[in-house]
């Protein structure tokens, strides 16, 4: 792009807090100045390409981050990916409980190209999560949730809320056998809840059971929802934009020179990771595309006959573990929920000044223990609620929690953290940068 000039970047924004390395002041990125009149006079009455220029193409961003960055992209691409496929999906859908299944397999065979709409969707949910989870453990791994960015981390944890609520809706809507009995479980979960359990259940099903109300009442938040996620997503970006992006080092630049412009260094990168994140997920839809389904669910749904093993989607499993894991149905709801919601308090559990777990080696193996017991849970939520699977399961919800309210508070206190580096430049080229 060409055709740019410098001027002081808003107050508050990140950029403004970034000093040139020559010691002259404050570090002034290019704004984008257009040559074409026609694009001037647009220009001056809506600066969308100012807006695009300074998030994406001259924003500065820390010199040394790596690929585990690029998940952030990935997630939006995933984002739009399923509003696009969702959305032609819904044309052909029918929410009622006589056509819903049968409408699924029209969509299927009857439908040009419905299958493949399909499967993509119903993959696209698995790899969106997986995605949410490399994003999450990363942000947990380097500090990402400290200050200033507790905002930023909340809000990625209110949009992991809305999609764990978006993709347990839209495993309803195919109506099949599993679809159904999820929905009777999960939500007579909150009967469990004193006084206003019964009602809260009555509302969610539209009725004294699941039926064609819920499924309406589902479809229509399935729907939604998206568009929802996509809004906070938006202020997501906004959040990071203001405080700027962390780094493996856990240090903030300081001037340019700790910096690179978001085009092309951090853009080609993002671009490159998508492509290979493509392949996988084309290997799913195109290879093995039943594979993340319950087999169950390709059976129309049926009240009267309960399979023999329910289980959520695999990226449910691990709160299906704390859930099961506790023999009380109350303290098992509140478990799952609190094992959720503990998440957004993580900039204030965690004490320590050092943010990323490079120069926290105490940090570091602790952290690795609770992605095993993330990943474990996650392999107990799949087995039979029954003899050393639920041993396991309780050893292993004690150890989620003891992070969190435990290890996090007194590593801040105890822990003897590596020396840090005094700059990005540093971090990169040494101590003679």
């Amino acid at each position: 792009m060409t055709g740019h000039s410098t001027v002081d970047p808003p107050a508050g924004a990140w950029p403004s807090q970034l000093k040139r390395s020559d010691g002259k002041g404050l570090y002034e990125p290019p704004v984008y100045r257009p040559k074409n009149a026609l694009l001037r006079w647009v220009e001056a009455r809506l600066p969308i390409g100012g807006l695009i220029y300074s998030s994406v193409v001259a924003y500065p961003t820390p010199r040394n981050l790596n690929y585990w960055w690029t998940f952030g992209a990935i997630l939006t691409f995933m984002l739009m990916a399923q509003i696009a496929t969702g959305v032609v999906l819904v044309m052909h859908y029918a929410a009622t409980a006589d056509g819903a299944f049968d409408s699924v397999e029209r969509i299927m065979r009857d439908v040009n190209y419905g299958w493949l709409l399909r499967y993509l969707h119903a993959n696209g949910a698995s790899m969106f999560f997986l995605a949410v989870y490399v994003h999450m453990f990363r942000g947990m791994y380097y500090g990402s949730y400290k200050e200033p960015r507790e905002v930023l981390w909340i809000l990625g944890v209110i949009i992991y809320l809305l999609m764990m609520a978006t993709g347990f809706m839209g495993y309803v809507l195919p109506w099949g056998q599993m679809s159904f009995w999820a929905a009777t479980v999960i939500t007579n979960l909150f009967s469990a809840i004193p006084i206003v359990g019964d009602p809260i259940v009555t509302w969610l099903w539209g009725g004294y059971a699941v039926g064609e109300p819920t499924l309406q009442r589902f479809f229509s938040l399935h729907y939604l929802l998206p568009f929802v996620i996509l809004g906070v997503v938006v202020l997501h970006i906004w959040a990071l934009h203001v405080v700027g992006q962390n780094n493996p080092a856990g240090v903030d630049p300081q001037t340019e020179k700790d910096t690179v412009a978001f085009t092309p260094y951090a853009t080609l990168k993002d671009i490159f990771l998508i492509a290979v994140f493509c392949i996988a997920y084309g290997w799913f839809v195109f290879y093995i595309p039943n594979y993340l389904l319950a087999a169950d669910n390709f059976i129309p749904a049926n009240p009267g006959v309960t399979p023999t093993h329910i289980v959520p989607e695999w990226y449910y499993l691990p709160f299906y573990a704390i859930l099961r894991s506790i023999p009380d149905k109350l303290m098992g709801v509140i478990a799952l929920f609190a094992s959720i919601i503990v998440l957004a308090f993580i900039p204030w559990l965690d004490t320590s000044r050092v943010r990323s777990a490079r120069y926290r080696p105490l940090f570091k193996q602790f952290f690795w223990l609770w992605v095993i017991a993330c990943v474990g849970l996650g392999w107990l939520g799949s087995k039979q609620p029954e003899g050393i699977y639920v041993i396991l399961s309780r050893v292993f919800t004690v150890y989620y929690f003891a992070f969190f309210l435990i290890v996090m508070p007194l590593l801040g206190i105890f822990e003897k953290t590596k020396p840090l580096p005094n700059s990005i430049s540093e971090s990169v080229l040494g101590a003679k940068a």
